[in-house]
């Protein structure tokens, strides 16, 4: 317990130092938020706790890679609000007895978009994309606690202009197998840009995030709390109205709306270790898109997957507003059972 104490001490004084460095400046780079898992993405879309032998879990904490990933494959597609198509690849494998190591790359393309000259007449078309490519570390400090970094490469190309950034997550897991309690805690997208689009300097958006998830006796379910965007507190947002009653917007910025803006709950079905369901509640997407014809069920996200002997299947659906379905698909294979 006290290397434990002395861990999270070590890294949120590292996260004091990161919050300094990383003040200032517009931030960019959001993509980095978007989710590869179906699993996470079906919980919410945000959770750094989920212990399980899926390569797509250490999307947001590095410290979930485990040598229980060694030699898998994991392949992930989204379609995403409007013509955004994103997917995904990533590969994982032991090193030594007590860490892991994986790669992956991230394409992100958000569809073809007009370009035009500032006097408003038309030049063509162009299709903005994003991509990611990443490395990452897990060690196994004790037989509950595991840390894990990755490094990321980050290429930014829209029309004529380019960027590029570099991107560090550290994250730390304490697991206890006894009664499936996860906690975790992760500094994500720490880092800055290499080569700018123009003369403006664009921050990462830099987070901290505390998660916390556990299961009770023989209760076929696990119950999730994530916080994140812990680096401000007020998250205000436009509540718009329904537009009949004659009053303009409103802002929102009470002490309730912005603690649960910063908090994402998910619940999953664990019955079973060949399937799961899942659900998750996201109080910030529903605010956020409360301009856009939110849906009744906006801010929610539904989740399930099924494995059958060495492949894993995985689908997250999602409807942020009326006028957007979004849907995520997993893929995994794990190499071991064709060569035992």
């Amino acid at each position: 317990m006290k290397r434990i104490i002395l861990s999270i001490i070590a890294v949120l004084a590292i996260s004091a130092t990161a919050i300094k460095a990383q003040d200032g400046g517009s931030t960019a780079y959001n993509f980095l938020n978007v989710t590869s898992s179906a699993r996470i993405y079906g919980l919410g879309g945000v959770n750094i706790t989920l212990v399980d032998d899926d390569v797509s879990v250490p999307d947001q904490n590095p410290a979930l890679l485990g040598q229980e990933m060694s030699n898998m494959l994991g392949l992930n597609y989204m379609h995403y609000i409007g013509g955004s198509n994103f997917a995904g690849l990533r590969y994982a494998h032991a090193a030594g007895s007590h860490g892991a190591w994986m790669a992956s790359v991230q394409y992100f393309g958000y569809g073809s978009i007009q370009e035009t000259l500032p006097d408003g007449s038309f030049v063509g078309s162009f299709s903005p994309k994003d991509m990611s490519f990443g490395l990452t570390y897990s060690h196994d400090f004790t037989d509950r606690l595991r840390g894990g970094i990755a490094l990321k490469a980050l290429y930014s190309g829209y029309a004529d202009y380019t960027a590029f950034a570099l991107a560090t997550d550290i994250g730390l897991n304490y697991y206890n197998s006894e009664n499936d309690m996860s906690l975790s805690v992760v500094l994500a997208n720490l880092g800055g840009q290499v080569k700018r689009f123009n003369e403006n300097y664009d921050r990462l958006p830099f987070d901290i995030r505390l998660g916390w998830s556990q299961s009770f006796g023989t209760f076929p379910l696990r119950f999730s709390i994530t916080a994140w965007n812990l680096t401000k507190w007020k998250l205000p947002y436009v509540e718009t109205g329904n537009g009949l009653t004659g009053d303009g917007p409103t802002v929102k910025d009470g002490f309730m709306s912005n603690l649960f803006r910063h908090l994402v709950f998910g619940v999953d079905l664990i019955s079973s270790p060949n399937y799961y369901l899942s659900l998750g509640y996201n109080y910030k997407t529903r605010t956020d898109m409360s301009t856009y014809s939110r849906s009744f069920i906006s801010g929610f996200s539904l989740g399930g997957g099924l494995k059958v002997k060495s492949f894993g299947i995985g689908l997250a659906l999602s409807q942020p507003h009326t006028g957007a379905t979004t849907l995520m698909f997993n893929l995994s294979c794990n190499f071991n059972d064709f060569i035992r």
